[in-house]
C-alpha cells in the first residue's frame, strides 16, 4: 500500500499556489466561455474538445464536464508533484484563453 500513496514530507507553497492558480484560471475560462457562447454562438469556441462536449451535452453540462476534467488532471499533476508543468499550463491558459476572451469582451 505504501507504493500507492506518495508521502508528503514537506509542503510546497509554490505547488499549492500553482494548483490554486490553475483552478482559478479554469473557472475563469469556463465563465468566459459560457458568456462568449451565449453572446456569439457556439462557433466562437476554438477548442475542439470543448466544442464537442458542448455539442453533445449542452452548454452548461458540456462546459462543466470539460472544466471539471481539466481541473481534475491539474490536481492529479499537483498530487504527483509536477508543479512546474501546472505552472506552465496555468500560464498557457492565461495567454491563450483568458487574455483573448477578456480582449473580446472589452472590444464588444
Amino acid at each position: 500500500m505504501a507504493r500507492l500513496c506518495k508521502r508528503w514530507d514537506t509542503r510546497c507553497v509554490f505547488g499549492d499556489l500553482m494548483v490554486l492558480g490553475f483552478v482559478l484560471v479554469q473557472c475563469l475560462d469556463g465563465a468566459f466561455t459560457y458568456l462568449g457562447v451565449t453572446m456569439w454562438g457556439p462557433g466562437i469556441e476554438a477548442n475542439p474538445l470543448v466544442s464537442a462536449a458542448v455539442a453533445t451535452a449542452g452548454l452548461g453540462a458540456g462546459l462543466a464536464g470539460a472544466k471539471l476534467m481539466a481541473i481534475g488532471f491539474g490536481i492529479l499533476l499537483h498530487l504527483r508533484r509536477v508543479h512546474n508543468l501546472v505552472a506552465f499550463l496555468t500560464a498557457v491558459y492565461l495567454a491563450a484563453a483568458i487574455v483573448p476572451w477578456a480582449a473580446m469582451f472589452l472590444m464588444r
